[in-house]
C-alpha cells in the first residue's frame, strides 16, 4: 500500500514546531506538522491570565513580527499571533492527530498516525513538556481536589486553597486566586522563594509578611483528604483545613513517546536525549529533536526565545544532505 510521502514530517505545532514548518517550508520541502491537540497545544493550557517574561520580539518565529499592546505579552495576544502565523503562512497542519508509532526501513520512517500512515525521509519531534506533571506521590493525590493545571482563580471564590511550589506559576496562583477571594496557603520546600517574575515577587513577598497569604517554608505535604490535609512544617506536622490543593510543582517531557521512537536518554535522572548540538540530529539517523523537549528533566533550559534556532540548524542540516531542486 502506498502512503503519502513527506520530506520533513513536524511532530507538535507548538512555537518550535511551527517554526520548524516554516523553514521547512522556506527552503522548498513538502512538510507535514502534526498535533495530538489544539494549535500551541501547550500554551493553550495556560492560565488565562498568564503574561509572558519574554517581550513579543523573543517569542516571534520565522521573522513574523509579533506586535502587542503591552510590554509583555499576555496568552490571548501569544494565541492570537501563532495562528495569525499558521494563516498567513498557510502553514501544512493537521491538528487533533496524535503520532502513535515511527519505524524506519531502508531510510524512509514511517509514522502512523491516529487518522494515517504517512512516509518521511526526515522526522522532526518538537513535542513539550506540558502534558506531564511531576507528582507529588502522596496518599489522597488523585482525589478531585487536587489539581496540577490551573486556568483561572474565579472558581476558587471563596475557598481554602493549597498552593504547593515556589516558582512563577505557585506566585501566579496564590496571588490571582487571592485577589478572587480565596483563602490562599502555600506549601514552599525551599526556604525562600524561587524563580519568580520580577514584577510579581515583592508583591508575593508582601503579602505573605502581611499575612494575606500564609506560607509555610521548608514544609511539605503529607496525605490529602476530602476536607483537609497534613503538612509537614520545621515544627511538626500540622493539619488545614482545605477545599482544594493546586499542585504547581512542574512538569515533565514524554519520555516514554521518545524511548517508543528509540531516542537514547540518559540514564541519570536528568533523562538527557542524545542529539548533536550542531544539527540537532538523535541517534536515529534523520530524526531531529527541537524545542524544549531537548532538556530533558532540565525543564528550565530550553523556552521559545533560545530554541527558535533548532529550527534554522535543523534544515539547514537536511539542505547539505538532501538539497532541494
Amino acid at each position: 500500500m502506498e502512503y503519502p510521502f513527506i520530506d520533513v514530517l513536524i511532530i507538535g505545532a507548538g512555537p518550535i514546531g511551527l517554526a520548524c514548518g516554516l523553514e521547512a517550508k522556506k527552503a522548498g520541502y513538502s512538510y507535514l506538522i502534526v498535533e495530538k491537540g489544539c494549535l500551541v497545544n501547550s500554551l493553550y493550557k495556560y492560565p488565562l491570565n498568564m503574561t509572558f517574561f519574554s517581550t513579543a520580539d523573543r517569542l516571534e518565529i520565522g521573522g513574523i513580527p509579533f506586535a502587542s499592546i503591552q510590554a509583555k505579552p499576555n496568552r490571548p495576544e501569544a494565541l492570537e499571533y501563532y495562528r495569525r502565523v499558521t494563516d498567513s503562512q498557510g502553514l501544512n497542519i493537521n491538528l487533533f492527530e496524535e503520532v502513535t508509532a515511527l519505524e524506519e526501513a531502508a531510510g524512509i520512517y514511517q509514522i502512523q498516525t491516529s487518522k494515517n500512515t504517512y512516509q518521511a525521509k526526515h522526522v522532526i519531534i518538537a513535542i513539550g513538556f506540558y502534558d506531564v506533571p511531576n507528582l507529588l506521590n502522596i496518599p489522597g493525590e488523585y482525589l478531585s481536589k487536587v489539581r496540577h493545571y490551573y486556568f483561572d482563580p474565579h472558581f476558587y471564590y471563596k475557598q481554602k486553597i493549597i498552593v504547593i511550589g515556589a516558582n512563577n506559576s505557585a506566585a501566579d496562583v496564590a496571588l490571582e486566586t487571592y485577589r478572587k477571594g480565596a483563602e490562599v496557603t502555600m506549601i514552599i520546600r525551599e526556604a525562600e522563594l524561587g524563580r519568580i517574575k520580577y514584577w510579581t515577587k515583592p508583591d508575593l513577598e508582601n503579602r505573605i509578611q502581611e499575612g494575606s497569604v500564609k506560607a509555610y517554608f521548608q514544609s511539605h505535604l503529607l496525605a490529602v483528604r476530602e476536607n483537609e490535609v497534613d503538612v509537614q512544617t520545621p515544627d511538626g506536622q500540622i493539619t488545614i483545613p482545605n477545599d482544594y490543593v493546586l499542585a504547581m510543582t512542574g512538569y515533565q517531557p514524554q519520555f516514554h513517546l521518545l524511548e517508543k521512537f528509540g531516542i537514547t536518554l540518559s540514564p541519570d535522572l536528568k533523562r538527557h536525549p542524545q542529539y548533536h548540538p550542531e544539527t540537532m540530529e538523535t541517534n536515529r539517523k534523520n530524526v531531529f529533536l527541537a524545542g524544549v523537549i531537548c532538556g530533558g528533566m532540565d525543564t528550565h533550559i530550553w523556552f521559545i526565545e533560545n530554541s527558535r534556532e533548532h529550527a534554522v540548524k535543523i534544515i539547514q542540516h537536511i539542505q547539505k544532505q538532501t538539497p532541494t531542486v
